[in-house]
């Protein structure tokens, strides 16, 4: 089962409150305005400040760069 796209529609980045982009393998929700990823674990988005990563240290999938 995937990450529900409409619902993915409904969060916001819990710091600044902007979009959110669900990278291309599904294991994680960019924030481009804070450079920040939030981790999706076993198709859950954990939405929690403290469990994002840095954009630089991120080790899942990223957009393309276009």
């Amino acid at each position: 089962m995937a990450l529900n796209i409409e619902l993915l529609g409904l969060l916001a980045c819990p710091t600044c409150h902007g979009g959110l982009l669900l990278l291309p393998r599904q294991d994680g929700l960019l924030c481009a305005a804070c450079a920040v990823v939030y981790p999706v674990r076993e198709e859950i988005p954990v939405m929690l400040v403290e469990e994002a990563a840095p954009l630089d240290k991120w080790t899942g999938s990223l957009p393309e760069k276009g």
